[in-house]
């Protein structure tokens, strides 16, 4: 009677040892979120996402103690909130960002160093409060671990344009980069533009990779044709990169090149034709008025020679008809013997000696 007494005293004890630990620690619910590998800027910081699920819902944070420590040794620790327990090449370099009461186990590492490329993996210590003498129960994410893979340069910024340039119309290109360190991004900046032409974001891609965008927008003139537009990223720690395209302007479309050569043939036509049209006009005035001029001259000197005529006329001797007129039958001695023996030797002259 007594062993199944003890049998069954045993079997009610683990019973309820398996109730109180499927409470706390039940199968499936016990989960983190943690990204395998990240890229690390030297110099610079980076924020590793996490979150964890535990079986006993939602507790407060005073009840809860997270530890980041190397992957294959446990007591190799990164960070915990006593600092004494964390190793010296990690001290003042770690900080927990999430509230583990929230489920909530992000990680900042600032300045990364070249050697801490982990993997580094997340542990969970609950602190139950049912008992005389409260423990910790601890819980480790051994297969959710994160690696750094160490970059020595910083990411080169990548210029995006969606259209051409086009002289006094708005222009946008936009300038981004790549960073795993949320909480200090890099800063952008470019060669042209102000503050108002220049709208900056932030945006999560995935798991503990972040983008800055710049985007600058203005309207280019005709002397930014063929410049150099440059984007710089400055990181945090210092590290710098910087990306340029050739700036190539077209001009805004017009006829210009139509309308100004047919303008100046059509203004140059229009100004001949006025000349041409005023010189003739002066030229034909200029013309009557000689044509008056000398149709008066004409008649003056047509009245100067009747006058003359006139004159002549009357100052004339009457002239006798010659000797020659006479009809052969005529008699010039009979026109003697008349008893008028006058003779005019003037007018014998006229016609010759006899």
């Amino acid at each position: 009677m007594r062993t199944m007494d003890k049998v069954k005293e045993n079997t009610i004890f683990f019973l309820l040892l398996a109730a109180v630990c499927s409470t706390v620690f039940g199968d499936g619910e016990w989960g983190a979120s943690i990204p395998s590998s990240l890229d690390a800027l030297v110099s610079s910081c980076i924020v590793i996402p996490c979150t964890f699920t535990h079986p006993a819902g939602h507790l407060p944070h005073s009840r809860l103690r997270g530890i980041w420590h190397l992957s294959d040794k446990r007591n190799e620790i990164i960070y915990h909130e006593d600092k004494t327990k964390i190793l010296e090449s990690f001290k003042d370099r770690t900080d927990l960002k999430g509230n583990l009461g929230e489920n909530n186990c992000t990680l900042e590492i600032t300045p990364i160093k070249d050697h801490d490329n982990g993997p580094f993996c997340f542990r969970l210590e609950y602190v139950r409060t049912d008992r005389n003498e409260p423990t910790p129960e601890k819980f480790s994410f051994a297969d959710q671990c994160v690696e750094f893979k160490m970059l020595y340069t910083s990411p080169e910024p990548q210029l995006t344009q969606l259209k051409s340039a086009v002289q006094g119309k708005p222009y946008t290109v936009t300038c981004s980069v790549h960073h795993t360190c949320p909480l200090h991004p890099p800063t952008l900046s470019w060669t042209l533009g102000t503050a108002d032409e220049i709208a900056v974001k932030h945006e999560s891609q995935n798991l503990g990779r972040w983008k800055t965008e710049s985007i600058l927008t203005f309207i280019p003139v005709e002397k930014d044709d063929y410049t150099e537009l440059t984007c710089t990223a400055t990181f945090n720690g210092g590290a710098i990169s910087s990306k340029s395209l050739t700036l190539y302007v077209k001009r805004t479309e017009n006829y210009n090149h139509i309308i100004i050569p047919v303008a100046a043939v059509v203004g140059t036509a229009i100004v001949f034709g006025l000349f041409c049209i005023l010189m003739v006009k002066k030229y034909k005035t200029r013309i009557s008025e000689l044509q008056r001029q000398d149709g008066s001259m004409w008649n003056r000197m047509s009245r100067l020679s009747r006058s003359l005529n006139n004159v002549n006329s009357k100052t004339s001797k009457p002239r006798f008809p010659s000797p020659k007129s006479h009809p052969k039958s005529y008699n010039y001695e009979q026109d003697l013997g008349d008893g008028d023996d006058y003779i005019n030797t003037a007018d014998l002259n006229v016609y010759g000696n006899i």
